[in-house]
């Protein structure tokens, strides 16, 4: 069972129009609006890839309504927390051209303090009845939640035995690492923006010194960067750029991860996962989506590459044995 705590989800809107240009209207040829977030996208794919998972955290108002109705009419479990504001939406405008998007995020509502620790006292209920293997805490914080609100979520799932991802940036991330999440999964820009460093493997390990057991880079085309507490640096990526909708293909590797930690798989496994998982939400029109089919294509299509101190070896990602695991106990 995994867990993704969202709290500042989304009603996300996507209007599919031929293609996106500057001051002009456009004609939309379609409209979707769906459950979105970057822990509901984590769920959502989650839920594709038939893994068990419960979705959490807070929603409010008529749009948190339609949330829950997108997430029911999905048969994706959900146990939300109320709030009196309403839930903020997000509106992607996708080209039909190039399958490029543009998005709109608004920032969300405030969240009081007797909300916040609502939530907390939820939370704490949630993993002691569904006793999960992995809590992933995914996407920005709503204004009036405290900064070190991922670090509460990764001690309480701690307490219930669980490991943590946290996908976040900024004083969010920062904030999170003296609770030592098993993982956190900046892209390259929100490791630079926390550290400074522009080097990717040289601010992973600054995260890691921070509290972090250990750091996965997303980069785009040029897929994910693992750097591991024992010092090893993993590198994986497609063989060839691919073209679509990259909103949401963080949070599909996220999902791979999460389903990898749970299962105890080695690192080439899990960044191979993350990777394929990835690249097919980007041929998906919407976030959170991903078609199995996609993924199986994309596996045969994936380079794994591990450097350590001593030496650098390089691989397909085909099926193998080895004793190295991704992620630590905690």
């Amino acid at each position: 069972m995994i867990v993704t705590v969202t709290l500042n989800a989304a009603l996300d809107v996507t209007y599919l129009v031929p293609r996106v240009e500057l001051h002009t209207s456009h004609r939309v040829s379609s409209v979707s609006q769906v459950g979105g977030g970057k822990g509901l996208n984590v769920a959502s794919v989650l839920v594709q890839q038939g893994r068990p998972v419960v979705a959490t955290g807070l929603l409010g108002g008529t749009t948190g309504d339609l949330v829950r109705a997108d997430l029911d009419a999905r048969g994706l479990v959900h146990r939300f927390s109320p709030m009196a504001g309403e839930t903020r939406r997000s509106v992607a405008v996708v080209s039909e051209a190039d399958g490029d998007a543009t998005v709109f995020n608004e920032p969300g509502p405030t969240v009081t303090e007797a909300e916040w620790r609502g939530f907390l006292a939820d939370l704490r209920a949630l993993l002691a009845e569904v006793r999960p293997e992995v809590v992933v805490a995914s996407g920005s914080l709503p204004p009036g939640i405290p900064t070190d609100a991922y670090a509460a979520v990764v001690r309480l799932a701690r307490e219930a035995g669980a490991r943590t991802i946290v996908d976040t940036s900024a004083d969010a991330l920062l904030s999170a690492l003296p609770a030592a999440p098993d993982l956190v999964k900046p892209n390259r820009d929100e490791l630079v923006e926390v550290t400074g460093e522009p080097d990717p493997v040289a601010g992973a390990r600054m995260l890691l010194e921070r509290g972090a057991r250990e750091v996965v880079v997303s980069a785009g085309a040029e897929g994910l960067l693992d750097v591991t507490a024992d010092g090893d640096v993993w590198r994986a990526h497609l063989d060839c750029a691919l073209t679509g909708n990259p909103t949401g293909a963080g949070d599909a590797a996220v999902a791979a991860l999460a389903a990898s930690l749970a299962d105890g798989r080695s690192t080439r496994d899990a960044l191979a996962d993350a990777v394929a998982w990835s690249a097919a939400a980007v041929l998906h029109p919407l976030a959170g989506h991903v078609r199995p089919d996609d993924v199986d294509g994309l596996r045969t299509r994936l380079r794994v590459e591990q450097q350590t101190t001593t030496e650098t070896t390089t691989s397909t990602a085909a099926p193998h044995q080895e004793d190295h695991r991704a992620h630590p106990a905690p």
